[in-house]
C-alpha cells in the first residue's frame, strides 16, 4: 500500500519561469539515469526480493523517497512552465501555445500533450522506457547497478546544477545532491553488508566457479594500441575476490577457429558461394 500527502519532500519553487530550463529538466524525470528510472528498479527490486528483512526494507524504504523526487521534480517543471510561453515570445505568437512552446525552448510535448506540464520523457521528448531500469533478483548484481544509477544521476543534477542561477532551482537541485550522495553511500554500505553477512561473494553471482575455465578467471588481455594498461592494479596480484590472481597477457592468441557461418538456407536467399552459377542458369531459363 502506498499513501500520498500534498506536501513536497523539499521545496520546488523556481524564481521564474524558463520554459528552455524546464526542457532540460525533463532529463532528470524520464532520461535513462532519471528519478523515474531509479524509482521502478528500486520498487522492482524490492518486489522481486525473496527475503524478508533489512534489505527488503531498505530497498521499500529508498524506492518510496524517490516517488517524492518525481514528484518535486515534475512540480518545478510544471512551476518553470507557468507563464513562459506569454513572456518569452512575441505578442502575435502568444495565441498559439505551439509556436509559443517551440519559440520558448520548451518540449513542444509539454504544450500539446500535457497542457504546459512536465511529461514521462527526457530532455528531447523521447519517452522513458522501462528497460532502463535493472532488477534481476541477485542483491549484489542490483545494488551495483544502483550505486552506478545514483552516481549517474548525482552527475547529471551536476552538470544542471550550473545550467541555471536561478536561487529556487538551485534549492532544490542541493537537496537532489545530498540524496544522491547519501545513495550512493547506502548502496555501497549495502553491498559490504551482503558480503558480511555470507549471503554474496566479490562476485555475481557466486556460484559456477568450479564450471568456469578458471585459467582465463585472471588474465587481462592486452588487446589495444595503448601502453599503460598494465600499469593498473588488475595486471597483476590478488584479484578483490581472494580467489584469483591477475596476469596481464601482453599478447593474447584466439583461441578459437575461424569465423565462418554455415551454409544459408537456399530459400533466404543470402548471398553465398553457393549462389555461383545459379544467375546465369535462371536467365537462361527465362530466355
Amino acid at each position: 500500500m502506498f499513501t500520498h500527502t500534498s506536501r513536497l519532500q523539499f521545496e520546488a519553487k523556481p524564481e521564474k519561469p524558463d520554459a528552455h530550463y524546464a526542457r532540460k529538466l525533463q532529463e532528470l524525470i524520464g532520461g535513462a539515469w532519471g528519478e523515474m528510472t531509479v524509482t521502478m528498479q528500486y520498487l522492482f527490486q524490492g518486489w522481486n526480493c525473496r527475503m524478508e528483512g533489512k534489505y527488503k526494507d531498505l530497498i521499500m524504504d529508498v524506492a518510496t523517497e524517490e516517488i517524492g523526487h518525481v514528484e518535486m521534480l515534475a512540480t518545478m517543471v510544471a512551476r518553470l512552465l507557468e507563464g513562459a510561453p506569454a513572456q518569452t515570445t512575441a505578442a502575435m505568437v502568444d495565441n498559439d501555445p505551439v509556436i509559443a512552446a517551440v519559440i520558448g525552448g520548451m518540449d513542444p510535448q509539454q504544450a500539446i500533450v500535457s497542457g504546459g506540464g512536465p511529461t514521462l520523457s527526457d530532455a528531447n521528448g523521447v519517452p522513458w522506457n522501462g528497460r532502463y531500469i535493472v532488477a534481476s533478483g541477485n542483491l549484489l548484481a542490483d545494488f551495483r547497478a544502483n550505486v552506478a544509477a545514483e552516481a549517474q544521476g548525482r552527475l547529471q543534477t551536476a552538470r544542471l546544477y550550473n545550467m541555471t542561477d536561478d536561487p529556487g532551482v538551485r534549492d532544490m537541485l542541493k537537496f537532489n545532491l545530498a540524496r544522491d550522495t547519501v545513495h550512493q553511500n547506502m548502496w555501497l554500505a549495502a553491498i559490504e553488508e551482503l558480503q558480511e553477512d555470507g549471503l554474496e561473494s566479490a562476485i555475481a553471482p557466486s556460484a559456477l566457479f568450479d564450471e568456469e575455465y578458471a585459467e582465463h578467471a585472471g588474465t587481462i588481455w592486452h588487446l589495444s594500441d595503448g601502453k599503460a594498461g598494465a600499469e593498473g592494479r588488475w595486471a597483476s596480484g590478488p584479484a578483490p575476490d581472494g580467489m584469483h590472481e591477475f596476469e596481464y597477457v601482453q599478447k593474447p592468441k584466439p583461441l578459437g577457429g575461424k569465423a565462418s557461418a554455415p551454409k544459408p538456407d537456399p530459400m533466404l536467399y543470402a548471398t553465398s558461394p553457393a549462389n555461383l552459377g545459379l544467375i546465369e542458369k535462371a536467365i537462361k531459363k527465362l530466355t
